[in-house]
């Protein structure tokens, strides 16, 4: 079916189990540690062997030479491929490195060899007597020096990334207030718990891969493209997975090798990809350089606003591109943003939650404060000024639904905003300088095609099977409450079986566009099912009232176990006029953070959010998402970096014992305030994602309130102790 309008009210507007707060139904097999990941299916095929993976030393150049006959000869050992004799494998359309096979090196620890063998230690032993010669070649791993020379990333239609609205030179030019400053973000690492990991088993022609893996089938054509084989001819699967952040949207080495692997030793294969390549053999988020120039006038209201962005990648494409938030949150006439993407040889970057977006609210809401500052205004009133009727890079959208305003003024009362002192430096607790700092957050809520399949038990159980996945989000409990609202059982009588490709194909988990994509194709194939019913005991599947195990029709009540043992496929598509809006989520976030004076350690005190995201259909599991995304924005803004060798192109801290991300014990205090708003153009169930609106803007709150604290701006992050130091205020 199709999604083709604003819709009226329907049946979840009235729900007793959509938009409750519901534990996570697959809780209690994770914390029993039963839940199946991929590497820990040790019943799925039988008498797996190991694979161990052999990265690359060099970061650019080729492979002259690979020996691998002691490897070969080593106890336990069952086959050894290698990249030099496989030559290269197919590329997957979203990746842009190479996964495996030939002589050229494209980056830091590129897979060029997998051992199987017994035991791990076996696989990792022999693994280390595999000898090879390079041929190095110089490469470009330093972005600061690639970015004036970069040409304009590819946008649409091939057409340069530049998008221009009125004259901004001459505005900026004349606007009483104006500032231009500059900005950096690092590298960094999605550090998620789970590896990256793959069993692999062949009967046959056929393949099967239990993996970890956020689109079930984007990863099946991905892997029918490495292989030449036909997709049909593949089978994936992935029903949890220990974190993601975008970095297992696409398919890695470790399932390549796996597959390869096997074929080669004749046997089930495992990876598990070793923790130091993790950085350096998968994908990160892009380093930027940013220069943001906005003019005013002295009543606060902006001019004139440019963003330009510089990132580096692969092949010099797919960039990050930090303006994306800048064209949606303020007004103003006249605008410039354009992205850079130079060309370098470090390993592949490409989507880490919210790409884009989380590293560039950490300049765009740190400009609006030092425009702020440069106005004598407070930086609520000033976003607040500027909030646009339409969208400001193009007036002709809507806004489907929006209320930042509402975000920041609740956030601000919630907050205690009025206590704030706009004097920086002005608050002292003994050795501890205060302060606090907000920012607003914007986040896109797309949506794609997503379907499954409904099957009704002759008890009345509800099963739902949908290749959609739950990285942790909980996409098995809204899929759930979602089955239950709409065929009128209780959220006991269902059961959700997700991430197999066999399933009907839904939106999988990326972009925030999973919830409000899957649990339309769950309605969807509700819908079809309450049809299928209604036809064979004669009434209306689309007016009758399931409710309690039962239907009432009108005229009668039947229970639904009459209808027998029954199933159905559904699918939702969204129509073009979505085209007429720009659909997003918003948010006011807020921090508080304390400095001590002697040694310059930052603690954050508290932190909030309020945000406007649709429907919210499970509220636990979305503050979930929200304070884990607070905390991940935190880590970007003080801590978070992957260090760049730029001598010999690897980043040099690729375990967790190197790249710092931070704990519970380093924010005391969040709160997550949601103002349930309905959009009705995101989907029927009114509802949008909230995953990665939590981790655009609280960066720039926790930065803004450094400043607030000592007086100091630090604009290169992460802001570390030693960039501002020596430039704290003499305690008094």
């Amino acid at each position: 079916m199709q999604f083709d309008a604003p819709a009226g009210t329907n049946l979840f507007d009235n729900a007793r189990i959509v938009g409750k707060p519901t534990p996570r139904i697959d809780g209690p097999l994770k914390t029993t540690g039963t839940a199946p990941y991929a590497a820990e299916r040790h019943d799925v095929a039988a008498d797996q062997a190991y694979g161990f993976i052999l990265g690359s030393a060099i970061a650019k150049g080729r492979i002259v030479s690979m020996d691998t006959a002691a490897a070969r000869a080593a106890p336990g050992v069952l086959a050894v491929v290698a990249a030099p004799e496989t030559g290269p494998v197919g590329k997957p359309q979203f990746n842009n490195a190479p996964l495996f096979g030939g002589n050229a090196i494209s980056h830091y620890h590129q897979a060029i060899a997998c051992v199987v063998a017994e035991t791990f230690e076996q696989a990792r032993a022999a693994a280390a007597l595999i000898q090879t010669r390079y041929d190095r070649a110089e490469g470009a791993f330093d972005l600061a020096k690639a970015a004036p020379d970069a040409p304009l990333a590819k946008a649409g239609g091939g057409k340069p990334d530049r998008d221009t609205r009125g004259d901004f030179d001459a505005a900026f030019a004349a606007a009483p207030v104006r500032i231009d400053a500059r900005y950096t973000t690092p590298d960094e690492t999605h550090a998620m718990m789970e590896p990256f990991a793959t069993i692999a088993a062949w009967e046959g022609d056929r393949l099967t891969i239990w993996t970890s893996n956020q689109m079930i089938d984007w990863a099946r054509r991905s892997m029918a493209t490495v292989l030449g084989i036909p997709a049909d001819r593949i089978r994936v699967d992935s029903p949890y997975i220990g974190g993601g952040f975008g970095g297992k949207l696409f398919v890695r080495a470790d399932a390549v090798l796996a597959a390869l692997g096997a074929k080669a030793a004749g046997r089930p294969v495992r990876i598990a990809m070793q923790r130091p390549l993790m950085a350096n053999n998968a994908t990160h988020r892009h380093a930027t350089i940013q220069r943001i120039r906005i003019g005013a006038g002295q009543d606060g209201r902006i001019t004139a606003i440019a963003h330009e962005n510089w990132s580096g990648n692969l092949n010099g494409e797919d960039g990050e591109d930090g303006t994306a938030q800048t064209p949606k949150l303020y007004a103003g006439a006249n605008r410039l943003t354009a992205n850079h993407i130079a060309t370098l040889d470090l390993p592949e970057g490409n989507a880490m939650r919210a790409p884009g977006e989380a590293s560039g609210h950490l300049a765009l809401e740190v400009a609006m404060d030092e425009l702020a500052e440069r106005l004598g205004m407070d930086p609520i009133e000033l976003r607040i000024r500027n909030e646009p009727e339409t969208v400001p890079a193009d007036p002709d959208k809507r806004f489907s639904d929006r209320h930042l305003t509402r975000c920041l003024r609740e956030g601000a009362q919630r907050f205690g905003w009025d206590r704030r002192r706009a004097k920086p430096g002005a608050v002292r607790e003994g050795r501890w300088l205060v302060g606090m700092g907000v920012a607003a957050g914007y986040r896109g809520a797309p949506t794609m095609k997503s379907a499954a399949r409904i099957k009704l038990d002759a008890d009345g159980r509800i099963t739902v099977q949908t290749d959609m996945t739950d990285i942790g989000t909980g996409s098995y409990t809204i899929i759930a409450q979602t089955a239950a609202e709409t065929m009128g059982v209780s959220l006991d009588r269902v059961s959700v079986e997700l991430g197999d490709s066999d399933f009907p194909v839904a939106a999988g988990s990326g972009g925030q566009w999973g919830a409000a994509s899957a649990t339309a194709g769950v309605y969807a194939a509700c819908l079809a099912l309450r049809r299928a019913i209604g036809e064979k005991l004669g009434f209306d599947g689309d007016t009758a009232r399931f409710r309690d195990g039962r239907i009432e029709t009108g005229q009668d009540t039947i229970a639904l176990t009459d209808a027998g043992a029954m199933s159905a496929d559904g699918a939702m598509e969204f129509g073009a006029f979505k085209k007429a809006y720009d659909v997003g989520t918003y948010a006011g976030h807020f921090a508080e953070v304390a400095v001590d004076a002697y040694t310059g350690e930052t603690q954050i005190r508290r932190m909030l959010a309020v945000c406007d995201a649709g429907r919210i259909l499970n509220p636990l599991s979305a503050r979930s998402q929200v304070i884990g995304a607070m905390v991940m924005s935190a880590g970007a803004a003080l801590m978070e970096e992957l260090a760049v060798d730029t001598r010999f192109g690897l980043f040099v801290n690729h375990d967790l014992a190197g790249y710092e991300v931070p704990v519970h014990a380093d924010i005391p205090h969040q709160e997550c305030v949601f103002l349930d708003t309905l959009d009705p153009v995101i989907a029927p169930l009114k509802a949008k994602g909230v995953g990665e609106l939590g981790i655009c803007g609280p960066g720039a709150a926790v930065a803004n309130a450094l400043y607030n604290a000592t007086g100091v701006r630090v604009r290169d992050y992460p802001i570390t102790l030693d960039k501002y130091l020596d430039r704290l205020p003499t305690p008094g």
